[in-house]
C-alpha cells in the first residue's frame, strides 16, 4: 500500500497541531509554513476532518484550528481513514463478493493480514505517540 499525498499531508497537519495541543488557535498558513505544504492544499484536508470531529475552528482576530479531540486519543488510522477511505491493501478484503475466488483465495488471507497487522499499528499510534517520539528524536539529536 502507499499512501496518498492526502493521507501524508494529513497526518502531517494534524501532527503539527498536536504539536500545539493547548497553545490555542492555529494559523493554517503556519502550519504550512512548518511542514512545508501549501495552504491551498491544507484548506482540502481540513473541512473532512472538522466533520468528522478531529479538528475544530474559530474565526475572528484570534481564530485557527485545533485538533477536536486530545492527541492521545487520535490515532492514525483515525486520520488515514478520513482522508483515504479503506486501509485495506486489496479491495477483497473489505469486499469478499468483489472476487468469486474469496472463499478459497489464500492470497486473499495473506492480505487480510497484512492489512490487519497495518490497522493494528496505525491505531495503536496516537498524535501524542508521535508528538514523543519526535521529541525524543530531536533530544537525541542534539544531545540536551
Amino acid at each position: 500500500m502507499k499512501l496518498s499525498t492526502r493521507g501524508r499531508y494529513g497526518v502531517r497537519l494534524m501532527f503539527d497541531l498536536a504539536l500545539h495541543y493547548g497553545d490555542g488557535p492555529i494559523y493554517l498558513k503556519d502550519i504550512a509554513e512548518r511542514q512545508e505544504v501549501s495552504v491551498k492544499y491544507l484548506w482540502q484536508l481540513i473541512n473532512p476532518l472538522k466533520a468528522k470531529g478531529l479538528v475544530n475552528s474559530t474565526r475572528g482576530a484570534h481564530g485557527g484550528y485545533v485538533l477536536g479531540k486530545e492527541p492521545g486519543s487520535i490515532s492514525l488510522k483515525e486520520i488515514l481513514q478520513v482522508l483515504e477511505g479503506s486501509l485495506c491493501l486489496v479491495d477483497c478484503v473489505d469486499t469478499p463478493s468483489l472476487c468469486e475466488r474469496s472463499p478459497s483465495c489464500i492470497s486473499r488471507d495473506i492480505w487480510e493480514e497484512a492489512s490487519k497487522g497495518m490497522q493494528q499499528m496505525l491505531e495503536n499510534t496516537t498524535l501524542a505517540t508521535m508528538v514523543l517520539k519526535q521529541r525524543e528524536k530531536l533530544k537525541n539529536e542534539t544531545g540536551k
